[in-house]
């Protein structure tokens, strides 16, 4: 039932995601949260947020992700708040106070419900992702269902662009068959941050089968919970195809108007009971079906569209609230609502009395200003013509009467004045990108927001016929009042417009509505708002298209931030325009473009960039020089190591001598009487195999098969000294026992004696035993020969080497500005860091001046991936290094590691160390030509060391030499400095 207008949440709820992330980082660093929570969430929460799991991936959760996923876990895991008044009481009581009370006991607050407020582009569907398995993962492992939990989830888009993009992210790409690849998907490309290693399997398990489209709603037989994806259609009680019919006007069409004010008549005839009703409302059974689970996570993706509306005074909720409200019916705490939204606000007033009212869930407030700043999202620039601001031109379109009849001066100005930007953008970003061929993906492109469906054909005309764009340069997206397109319509467009960073063309696409949300391209670069509307909420989401970050190469970020501070805070034209984008100036904008710059969130731009430096800043790209092939070196990359396999000889009696010292009759004699005990005696055995202990235990032997069995133990086991008093017994070899025996019997009836003997008459086998004979002795030294020979059989197999030439990385961007032209390396020029660069700069020209050094390389991991060593952290994790420089001599080529003095002694430092030297030791085993017929060497290179080296007058080799590590320096801690400071 409709309810009066209450006096709005204002901006309370951001200061009460202020007031909840200062306690959660609080309790975060105490270490009091991680011991509340359960052994699941510790587990997950210490795998994506502590070392050492950030510290091994490319990748980690940004802040604004970080603290909404702590700041979620918090408040339904340790404050378990069961509505939005609970999570407020249970914060800050102060805060509640500024609410209005009433308003958060309305039944839509009255169960778990937490909004996200992040940036567009700044990962939310990441956290979504996160706080899944969080859920998941915690409901399948407690051993007393707490209700927190639940492994039903219902996923909401706004349209079908959102859809698309939540199908890729949990299936997987659509291949051009149907079929969609889940390893393409979020999860499975992004596992290691995602999952740790022993959740891995029941995530992909649970996912790959559980996943239910909309049209499968309450049809698709599941396992082990539901993930069900749809699109807003579900919730606000509509079918996709009836977005179409929204041209008719109440006059030409009444039943629009009859069916806004009754959408369902009920009667007392037949089909029109208020059950029929209830029914017909549910849509079909989906959310019935969705109704009747006993938990429910509903994570509500552009959560902005679930508003309040507001017709005569009075407000009322829109359809898509209504059907949460009847999903959370009877589940109380098992229904939990997870909405993200960048824009999580309803306005009121206008002018200076406008005022933004915040959704009062609001749990973190990550905002455009801190995206922007932290360099995650594009900067924004104000392109600000001065035809534009001066001339009196129209900025609509022109009309005879209602009908669009073409475009003004002021439109065509607008739009000539983004291509005038989009072009050069072009040209300066291509020529930095392509290949060989000239192919590039980084194609800037423009995005033009239409007053309506009738005005964009004749933009597309515009440019098509005044500009010179060819058809396929120009996609035009027509969507409805609502924002989105016809349903028949999609998988034509989505075909161009999906991937559309990849190719050239399209370069300018044009559209309404439908763009304001989840399109998710990267290279927008230029925005052109033809729209003439002030409203905050659309203006924030046309901008918001744009900001997904172009340029990711780690090597630009330190440009890039130079670019934000000169832009953003000397209020400066920018020095290049990488991940900038450009908003033509619309003059009924003013209001909002002033309100931007106050706060920090955009710059301003008056000149176009004229040339290569203008867009790019000191950026270019470097490649191989003409006679790269003299200077050029490999690493070497160990396919298989050296391997020795023994030969499997069968061993036989041929290989042994018989026995020469007493004839087997005198030994005979020799035996004791029944009754009469043998002398024990121990003795140990020296062969050119080993030592072996023979034991008492030998000699008090029951049977012929027990002496066999413990004369084969003793040869196949070796006395080894553990200390000054004690020996142990260790095995020296995998030995077919069984063949062994076979073979010593066999000796022992046909050779032994040199005549034939059977051990088990009258007991003959005691002969073997005389301690005095010496026989088990000569047994022993005698198959200990054939094991020996059996260990020495090796058939050796050299080592397989895959020779990695540098060279083929054949370009590179740098900044120029920080760069060097030298002589002995394969490219034309060599890059060091901007901050703090100057050791590995000076190292460089020294080593190019050097007559003794033959060739040298600044090691790029970010290009040189492959020239890697693995080494141990001291946590012990398994890790990657990449060595500073390879420097080639006549004899040597070397390893640098370049260190200011005081991170010498650093651990990780040291376990680098000890790995490189274990990869060293490997590759000199190798054969010459597969290590450039040079020995190699690694050098840890401090400030100190060569600056005095330098000085006194030493070469290359001379340095490095001192320099160079072995394994007894590593050992040695403190390493000894020989120049202090």
């Amino acid at each position: 039932m409709p309810i009066a207008i209450n006096t709005g949440t204002r901006s309370v709820p951001l200061k009460f995601a202020r007031e909840l992330s200062r306690l959660v980082n609080a309790e975060w660093e105490s270490g009091n949260f991680i011991s509340k929570v359960t052994p699941v969430t510790q587990d997950l929460l210490r795998f994506w947020f502590t070392e050492p799991f950030t510290d091994t991936r490319n990748i980690n959760f940004h802040e604004g992700q970080r603290q909404a996923i702590l700041n979620t876990t918090y408040v339904h895991e340790i404050l378990k708040a069961e509505s939005v008044f609970d999570m407020y009481a249970g914060v800050d009581g102060d805060i509640l106070a500024e609410m209005d009370i009433n308003y958060l006991k309305k039944d839509k607050f009255s169960h778990p419900k937490y909004c996200i407020k992040m940036a567009t582009g700044t990962g939310k569907t990441w956290v979504l992702g996160a706080l899944m398995i969080w859920q998941y993962l915690n409901s399948k492992h407690e051993e007393v269902a707490s209700g927190l939990y639940s492994r039903n989830f219902l996923i909401v888009a706004p349209g079908l662009i959102v859809y698309e993009r939540l199908l890729d992210a949990y299936l997987g790409k659509q291949q051009e068959d149907g079929t969609r690849n889940f390893e393409s998907s979020d999860l499975k490309q992004f596992e290691k941050l995602f999952i740790p290693p022993a959740y891995r399997e029941e995530i992909f398990g649970f996912v790959q089968s559980n996943v239910v489209r909309k049209e499968e709603i309450g049809k698709k037989i599941t396992g082990d919970g539901l993930i069900a994806i749809t699109n807003w259609h579900l919730l606000a009680g509509v079918e996709d195809e009836e977005e179409e019919t929204v041209s008719d006007s109440p006059l030409e069409n009444p039943s629009i108007a009859i069916k806004e004010v009754f959408p369902i008549t009920p009667g007392t005839s037949a089909g029109h009971a208020l059950d029929t009703l209830d029914n017909q409302f549910l849509r079909g059974g989906e959310l019935e079906y969705l109704a009747g689970l006993e938990s429910l996570v509903v994570f509500n993706d552009e959560a902005h569209h679930i508003h309040e509306t507001k017709k005569a005074g009075i407000v009322s909720e829109v359809e898509w609230q209504k059907s949460l409200n009847k999903l959370a019916e009877d589940k109380g705490r098992g229904f939990v609502q997870i909405d993200f939204s960048a824009t999580p606000y309803d306005v009121t007033g206008s002018g200076q009395s406008r005022t933004k009212h915040f959704f009062p869930h609001i749990l973190v407030d990550f905002d455009l200003k801190t995206a922007i700043h932290q360099g995650l999202v594009k900067i924004l620039a104000l392109d600000k013509r001065k035809e534009i601001a001066t001339m009196e031109l129209d900025f609509r379109a022109i009309r005879e009467g209602n009908k669009v009849i073409g475009l003004s001066e002021g439109q065509k100005l607008m739009l000539r004045a983004g291509l005038k930007k989009l072009k050069i953008l072009e040209e300066q970003f291509v020529e930095l990108t392509a290949d060989k061929e000239g192919v590039s993906t980084k194609h800037p492109k423009m995005l033009v927001i239409c007053e309506d469906t009738s005005v964009s054909p004749f933009v597309t005309e515009f440019l098509t016929d005044s500009e010179g764009f060819s058809e396929d340069d120009v996609v035009q997206i027509d969507s409805d009042k609502k924002g989105s397109v016809p349903a028949k319509e999609w998988n034509t467009i989505k075909q161009r417009l999906f991937n559309i960073d990849k190719h050239q063309s399209p370069k300018v696409i044009t559209s309404v509505l439908m763009l304001r949300e989840g399109f998710d391209v990267n290279n927008i670069c230029v925005i052109v708002p033809l729209r003439s509307s002030q409203a905050p909420i659309l203006l924030e989401q046309i901008i918001g298209r744009g900001l997904r970050l172009m340029w990711r190469e780690p090597e630009l970020q330190d440009i890039k931030q130079e670019n934000r501070v000169k832009l953003l805070q000397k209020k400066e034209e920018p020095s290049n325009y990488l991940d900038m984008l450009s908003i033509v100036e619309h003059p009924a904008f003013m209001e909002f473009y002033a309100e931007l710059v106050q706060e920090g969130l955009i710059g301003e731009t008056h000149e176009t960039p004229r040339d290569r430096e203008s867009v790019l800043g000191d950026i270019i790209k470097v490649g191989l020089k003409e006679g790269y092939q003299e200077y050029d070196l490999f690493w070497p990359m160990i396919v298989q190591d050296k391997e020795e396999t023994l030969s499997l000889i069968e061993p036989t009696i041929d290989q042994l001598k018989g026995f020469q010292w007493y004839p087997l009759e005198q030994l005979k004699k020799m035996v004791a009487k029944d009754g009469e005990t043998f002398f024990s005696v121990e003795m140990t055995v020296k062969t050119q195999f080993g030592d072996y202990k023979v034991t008492a235990d030998i000699f008090t032997a029951q049977s012929y098969n027990d002496f066999l069995a413990k004369l084969v133990s003793v040869i196949t086991s070796s006395v080894t000294k553990i200390s000054a008093r004690k020996t142990k017994d260790f095995p020296v070899m995998q030995v077919n026992q069984v063949a062994l025996v076979r073979v010593i019997d066999d000796f022992i009836r046909t050779k032994l004696f040199n005549e034939a003997f059977d051990p088990l008459v009258d007991n003959n086998w005691r002969v073997l035993l005389l301690s005095q004979a010496g026989i088990t002795e000569y047994l022993i030294k005698e198959i200990s020969k054939i094991i020996y020979e059996m260990q020495n059989n090796i058939d050796i197999e050299d080592a397989i080497v895959m020779k990695k030439y540098f060279s083929s990385v054949n370009n590179l961007n740098m900044r120029e500005n920080y760069s060097l032209k030298l002589a002995k390396t394969i490219y034309e020029r060599l890059a060091y860091p901007s901050n703090k660069g100057e050791l590995e700069r000076e190292f460089m020209l020294f080593c190019d001046r050097d007559s003794s050094v033959k060739a040298f390389l600044k090691i790029n991991e970010n290009y040189h991936d492959f020239a890697h060593i693995n080494y141990i952290r001291n946590d012990g994790i398994l890790s990657l290094y990449y060595p500073d420089f390879i420097v080639k001599t006549d004899e040597t080529i070397y390893l640098v590691e370049t260190k200011a003095q005081k991170d010498i002694q650093q651990e990780n430092v040291l376990q680098k160390q000890r790995g490189t030297l274990d990869w060293l030791k490997r590759i000199n085993e190798l054969k010459p030509e597969d290590r450039d017929n040079r020995s190699w060497a690694y050098a840890l290179l401090s400030e100190n060391l060569f600056y005095n080296m330098k000085e006194r007058g030493a070469s290359t080799t001379e340095i490095l030499e001192l320099a160079k590590l072995t394994k007894q320096k590593v050992s040695a801690s403190p390493q000894p400095q020989l120049f202090s400071d």
